[in-house]
């Protein structure tokens, strides 16, 4: 499985080894099929109980970076339903992330609040990677791990570049 491998010193990019179409320029780095690739593999762990997921996606976070259990509250009920949420949203709103910048925003400023560095949006998507992978069982392959990469790097790029405009005082 392919780690999420981006730097936290310098600006980001989602460079694939082959050239790819790019859809436009609101979601760079995303072919068309990429993001009916992400929206349609959604669907299917969709309908797995949100807590499930919830529960697998941060014990696989926490068992691999235990120094992360500290930013979460003692009860992750209700945050394994806000991590479904929110992605179900972004997901939603691949086509045209645009919509959905102000409240990339506000959500990566909070996370700083929380004690959230650059370095673990890479340890977040390991985790979330592997969960859609057991997840999705027989239905992952390469394709669909490659378009799963791009919209978290982006998502975790817009994050990223969002705290650091709120630290020089632009948001």
């Amino acid at each position: 499985m392919r780690n999420f491998n981006f730097s936290t010193e310098v600006e980001y990019s989602a460079t694939p080894a082959v050239q790819i179409s790019i859809v436009s320029d609101k979601i760079p780095g995303m072919t068309e099929e990429q993001i009916t690739l992400v929206k349609n593999s959604w669907k299917i762990f969709r309908k797995v109980d949100a807590g499930l997921i919830g529960d697998v996606f941060y014990s696989k976070l926490f068992c691999d970076n235990p120094q992360l259990r500290t930013m979460f509250p003692a009860s992750m009920k209700e945050q394994y339903k806000k991590l479904i949420d929110m992605l179900s949203v972004i997901i939603s709103r691949l086509d045209d992330l645009s919509e959905l910048t102000a409240d990339i925003k506000r959500m990566a400023v909070r996370h700083e609040g929380y004690g959230v560095k650059p370095q673990h949006y890479r340890l977040a998507g390991n985790a979330l990677l592997w969960t859609l992978k057991r997840g999705l069982g027989s239905d992952w392959n390469k394709d669909l791990e490659e378009a799963w990469v791009a919209a978290y790097t982006k998502l975790a790029e817009a994050m990223i570049a969002a705290v650091r405009q709120s630290q020089a005082g632009n948001i």
